[in-house]
């Protein structure tokens, strides 16, 4: 064979063209409206509810902006530079990542045990999903002041168990060493039953056969638990915990309403922390840079997350 016919053979087949639109001019333009009309009421809202505020807020913590609207002039990274040696605003986001720690734990251990509690096939299963997750569609006031009675040190139920066993009363929520434990407990009585949703779905997915195969094997029920089950939760268990991170780094309501950041600060989060900055200090500049920053915490911390995700999954 001759050389120039091996090169015909090795030369690629040229490209294919890409489809032609056959649609007529007018077609195109009434497919490019109807998208559009789809499309633009949503492009509106996120524009003006999203982008802007987002927008406009960067540009207030570059200010002295006030509350009153007094002294709004450009002051550049000096509400930045505030902000990185404020001891308040440090010690409101030690105690949030403290919450986010001591809440994120428990709330992935027990919904974990009570999905798969339910899903070993108990009687009246209707009954335990209505009762685990029915605390999470309460709303946060109804929670926080249910909880806050039975803290209530001379006549909250928690205490008068404590004094029949002989126990001293404790001030849950007026003493720094128990008041974030406190609202840590009511955090999760109060949401574990979204997770436990989460978890059920995650076992009722895992096929049936498995277990059969393994039990045929001579797997006994742990060494299911610990070659099947937990294995195939790996990826719903990395979704609850960095859902559940984000939740806790944002905690307000509960706080704000059992101890509105007492008692001495030991509780205060620091979304509270921005919200008596600018509502309460008046300083709206000084609290937009406190937000930013801590926005900036919180991206991190979802790109680490998601990474670490990533990683587990390949």
């Amino acid at each position: 064979m001759s050389t120039s016919a091996l090169s015909t053979q090795a030369e690629p087949a040229p490209a294919a063209a890409p489809p032609r639109d056959e649609r007529s001019p007018a077609r195109r333009r009434r497919d490019n409206i109807a998208g559009w009309a789809f499309v633009g009421p949503f492009t509106l809202l996120f524009l003006a509810f999203l982008v802007v505020p987002i927008l406009l807020g960067l540009w207030q913590s570059f200010t002295s902006l006030s509350l009153t609207g007094a002294n709004n002039t450009f002051i550049g990274l000096a509400n930045y530079a505030e902000a990185f040696g404020d001891a308040d605003m440090w010690n409101a986001l030690g105690n949030t990542t403290v919450f986010t720690v001591l809440s994120t734990v428990p709330l992935v251990l027990i919904a974990l045990v009570m999905a798969l509690l339910v899903n070993m096939g108990i009687k009246g299963q209707w009954f335990w999903r209505l009762a685990f997750f029915l605390p999470f569609l309460l709303a946060s006031t109804v929670v926080t002041l249910f909880w806050e009675w039975m803290y209530n040190p001379e006549l909250g139920v928690i205490n008068d168990v404590l004094t029949r066993f002989g126990a001293e009363p404790v001030s849950w929520l007026q003493d720094p060493n128990t008041a974030m434990g406190a609202v840590v407990v009511t955090t999760v009585w109060w949401t574990v039953g979204f997770n436990f949703l989460l978890y059920l779905a995650a076992l009722q997915n895992i096929p049936h056969v498995q277990y059969e195969a393994a039990a045929i094997d001579g797997a006994s029920a742990w060494r299911q638990l610990f070659s099947i089950t937990l294995p195939q939760l790996g990826p719903t268990t990395v979704l609850i915990v960095i859902l559940q991170v984000l939740a806790s780094l944002k905690v307000f309501d509960q706080i704000y309403m059992m101890t509105q950041g007492g008692p001495a600060g030991a509780t205060r989060s620091i979304v509270q922390y921005i919200y008596d900055t600018g509502f309460t200090g008046y300083r709206l500049g000084y609290a937009a840079s406190i937000s930013y920053i801590f926005f900036a915490i919180i991206v991190v911390l979802s790109l680490v997350q998601a990474r670490i995700a990533v990683r587990r999954s390949s």
